[in-house]
């Protein structure tokens, strides 16, 4: 009789168990990235070539590059020096500043959690979460989905900097001051500090944007700037606090931050970005290269986290197991899954929600002109970052590739890191490597 009971309860256990994977509602069987490097003469060199070559030819000062397959971190090295005057090498635990791979990584992980709780409606009206859209006749309608999919013919970019700056270049007193004061509470870089109504600014620029009719492809970033206040006014938290609570600390991701000056991180472990002659007057290092994140005052849903290699291989780790990380469920599997789905390859739109894809025809291009690379699975997702960051993680192969690099220094106009193949190259590496053996 005992026995009896005993194999009843395993078999009802196994089954119970079965159907919590299958249906995305309890903790996968996964475990937490483990180092495993492989030291194979011909990765090694292959992407020491491919790394020589983008330092010399100026792509970049240094990198960090990682890359796990099967659960394990088989590669992770860092490459080059934080600057061009080869000073101080690149650490593995140096910072970089993500630009856009802050998208998935900061908006994209809260707004996934929202859905799985039944607070956001994917096909919802976006004025359902931001009233003032609910009395503009040209943006009341359009949906959450469309939002994220970049499918809603908004406007790609706003350049706030042009309110703030007179034509002489000089700051605007009403808008910036030098000193910080209860008006003038955001700080933006050392000696700058906003007027804290500036925000309700953008918002409002935001909102009387010009949007276009046609409904088809057009990457925007301005609801970015938009989906912190709506995380804040649906979880009661302040959006910073939530992903920080909910994500990076149950993650084991530590160095995942917003402002890490604030947070007392040694300015000499963060790399530094762009030489600005415009808005800081200086090189911008521990403060977010994107000037609308920093008109924010570096807190955004667009651009302004902060972290390394190794904290962004267990984000995308979680997100490759469809939301499951170190035996905890973080996303539900049915929404990565519909998170990670082309939504309107009818239009030529090959995104997901918030994830970028493969080109819709990407198998049978060349590495010029695929994207991010021709080997990867269609399955596969990511983004990447003005500042040179690129993430993606490929469920088919089992495999996450995480790229940073500060290619924006000492300016912008550097496009060697695009014109080179850096990035595509670099996958091919192991890609290729693991097709073959």
């Amino acid at each position: 009789m005992k026995i009896l009971f005993i194999s009843l309860f395993v078999i009802c256990f196994t089954v119970t168990l079965s159907a919590q994977i299958d249906c995305g509602c309890g903790p996968a069987a996964d475990s937490i990235l483990q180092y495993a490097p492989i030291n194979k003469k011909a990765i090694n060199e292959k992407v020491d070539s491919i790394m020589k070559f983008a330092i010399q030819s100026h792509a970049f000062p240094g990198a960090q590059l990682l890359v796990a397959k099967d659960n394990e971190i088989i590669y992770h090295r860092s490459f080059g020096f934080q600057t061009y005057d080869s000073i101080t090498p690149v650490e593995n635990n140096d910072l970089y500043d993500l630009a856009s791979v802050t998208k998935i990584a900061g908006t994209l992980p809260a707004v996934m959690k929202l859905v799985d709780e039944g607070k956001i409606n994917l096909d919802a009206k976006f004025s359902r979460y931001w009233k003032p859209w609910k009395h503009r006749k040209d943006k009341r309608d359009i949906t959450v989905r469309e939002i994220l999919a970049h499918q809603a013919g908004l406007e790609p970019y706003i350049v706030f900097l042009n309110d703030v700056l007179k034509k002489n270049g000089k700051f605007k007193h009403r808008f910036i001051r030098d000193k910080k004061s209860r008006r003038f509470s955001v700080q933006t870089y050392n000696d700058l500090y906003m007027n804290k109504r500036f925000v309700r600014k953008m918002y409002r620029k935001i909102n009387r944007s010009h949007i276009s009719p046609e409904k088809k492809y057009k990457y925007s970033g301005l609801t970015f700037l938009l989906f912190p206040k709506i995380i804040e006014n649906l979880t009661g938290e302040p959006y910073e606090l939530y992903v920080q609570e909910n994500f990076y600390t149950p993650l084991g991701a530590e160095n995942f931050m917003f402002n890490p000056l604030e947070h007392d991180f040694p300015i000499e472990q963060i790399i530094p970005t762009e030489e600005d002659s415009v808005y800081r007057k200086n090189y911008v290092r521990g403060w977010v290269h994107d000037e609308n994140a920093s008109l924010m005052g570096g807190v955004s849903g667009n651009a302004g986290l902060f972290a390394t290699a190794d904290d962004l291989a267990k984000l995308m780790q979680m997100y490759m197991n469809m939301g499951t990380y170190g035996g905890h469920r973080y996303i539900s599997k049915r929404t990565l899954k519909e998170f990670t789905r082309v939504q309107y390859p009818e239009n030529d739109n090959r995104r997901g929600l918030g994830f970028d894809k493969p080109l819709l025809n990407n198998p049978t291009l060349d590495i010029a002109e695929a994207s991010p690379n021709p080997e990867v699975s269609m399955n596969s997702f990511g983004h990447s970052g003005f500042t040179g960051t690129f993430v993606w993680a490929d469920p088919d192969n089992k495999m996450v590739f995480v790229f940073l690099s500060n290619r924006v220094y000492p300016t912008r106009n550097n496009t060697a890191i695009y014109d080179l193949h850096i990035r595509p190259s670099l996958m091919q590496v192991f890609y290729r490597y693991f097709n073959e053996n």
